[in-house]
């Protein structure tokens, strides 16, 4: 039962785009078309998933154990640059028109806070190993969720007339600020 609460919370009610604020920049950049952003909640989910799993270890056998603890920033910061390196190896490799398509955004996962900042609150928490992958996983799918949402929403905004002041950004945060309050309906789930 805890598994499905940490699910449901991570997706819906707690989302990190909506509620916590965390992953603005890709959400905003990479959301112009549905392929895009799917293709960046891909690569967010398997990077914050495995980022977690290994700062979660790096945290229990090295830092808490050594008291290290005052590197964590530091060491976290490291890791996810490192498998961010990683995906974008693989990505040239296996998918180039994703990786071609993803463009500067790809490197921006590094300094994505929300794989940052979920590495950082499943330690917070005091989540066990499965608790944190599960915990990682269930955000990164509630990250890509909303970033394909928000991109479908602005691909249909190309066929409305649309006052020339909103176009662009300001209508892209207005619909942010549209769904935020939308998720906020999920709020009595957990």
């Amino acid at each position: 039962m805890e598994y499905i609460i940490i699910i449901i919370g991570a997706i819906l009610v707690n989302n990190v785009v909506l509620t916590q604020f965390l992953g603005i920049c890709p959400f905003i950049g990479v959301s112009k078309k549905v392929d895009t952003a799917m293709g960046m909640g891909m690569a967010v989910t398997f990077v914050m998933t495995l980022a977690t799993m290994v700062t979660w270890l790096i945290q229990t056998y090295i830092l808490d154990k050594y008291g290290l603890g005052f590197l964590q920033t530091l060491t976290f910061i490291l890791v996810i640059a490192a498998l961010v390196q990683m995906v974008e190896i693989v990505l040239k490799k296996v998918a180039p028109s994703l990786y071609q398509a993803l463009g500067i955004f790809l490197p921006l996962i590094t300094t994505n806070c929300a794989v940052l900042g979920i590495a950082l609150l499943t330690i917070q928490k005091g989540y066990n190993l499965g608790e944190g992958v599960v915990f990682a996983a269930s955000t990164a799918i509630g990250f890509a969720l909303a970033l394909i949402i928000f991109a479908g929403i602005r691909e249909q905004l190309d066929n409305v007339d649309i006052p020339k002041g909103m176009r662009g950004t300001p209508i892209a945060l207005i619909i942010a600020g549209l769904m935020a309050m939308a998720f906020m309906g999920f709020s009595g789930l957990v």
